[in-house]
């Protein structure tokens, strides 16, 4: 089973392709990698990552009925057993968000889920994708309880679940990702749904670590940023869990996204 799991918001493969992105998937020690927003078809999506794929990496898609816009996909050191596109809701099958891949007893999930915008038709879009993947999540817990499974849900949730993930959580009390009512639908996942939060789980009381810097001004230089990738794990293999960390750049001019890998070790 894989033992490092990496997540990314690629922001558009085929820019980050161009500028680090193969040459991190060529160095990195991750068994498998979730990546979010590819923004491209199946079959530019393996063009553009033909030579991880020449070097032996596997890859499993959900590309988005509309050109341009979303796509997840997982990338995994040997082949998926199986894999499933979207969470039941029929509204989002087609949209790009949602990717599970089964590996033995694990299963890796890769989600990018809408980022809203207040009095919007994106923020509404938002409410029911919570809604129903919400359901999804408290069914899927249950269910790997009972089967004996592990599960982890990688990817950017774009939500800032608590103060302690997102820099300036007073001037964002009013937007989307950090609305009182997101952050409320996080800490049910995180509690009664039975997810652990397993980057905060290894770091309580850590300020981040950031995985989100907006282009803007000197976000980046100031680490002005945002915790909105999560790997969210069912209880049996967050307890296994040993180290996270957030892979940010070195420098602004070093950046391939404007998200950082973050990439958990399990025992």
């Amino acid at each position: 089973m894989p033992h490092i799991i990496s997540t990314v918001n690629v922001n558009g493969v085929r820019a980050a392709a161009k500028k680090g992105l193969l040459e991190w998937l060529a160095a990195t020690d991750a068994d498998v990698v979730c990546l979010q927003e590819t923004r491209a078809d199946d079959t530019q999506l393996r063009a553009t990552l033909a030579p991880a794929l020449d070097a032996g990496w596997h890859l499993a898609t959900a590309e988005s009925a509309i050109k341009g816009r979303n796509g997840v996909a997982v990338l995994s050191r040997r082949q998926a057993d199986a894999v499933r596109i979207g969470h039941g809701d029929d509204e989002f099958t087609a949209a790009g968000r949602y990717l599970e891949a089964d590996f033995d007893e694990l299963t890796v999930a890769s989600l990018y889920l809408p980022s809203g915008e207040v009095g919007t038709e994106r923020q509404d879009e938002k409410e029911r994708f919570l809604a129903s993947f919400g359901a999804h999540l408290a069914a899927t817990a249950a269910s790997a309880a009972g089967a004996g499974r592990d599960v982890v849900v990688c990817g950017d949730w774009n939500i800032a679940h608590t103060e302690l993930d997102l820099k300036n959580h007073k001037g964002n009390v009013k937007n989307s990702g950090f609305l009182p009512h997101e952050r409320e639908w996080m800490s049910t996942v995180f509690g009664e749904h039975g997810w652990v939060d397993v980057v905060r789980g290894l770091h309580p009381d850590l300020a981040g670590p950031y995985s989100w810097w907006s282009y803007r001004g000197k976000a980046f230089d100031n680490d002005s940023g945002w915790r909105i990738d999560y790997q969210a794990a069912t209880a049996g293999l967050a307890e296994r869990a040993k180290e996270a960390v957030v892979e940010r750049a070195a420098s602004y001019d070093l950046r391939w996204s404007d998200h950082a890998p973050v990439t958990v070790r399990y025992r």
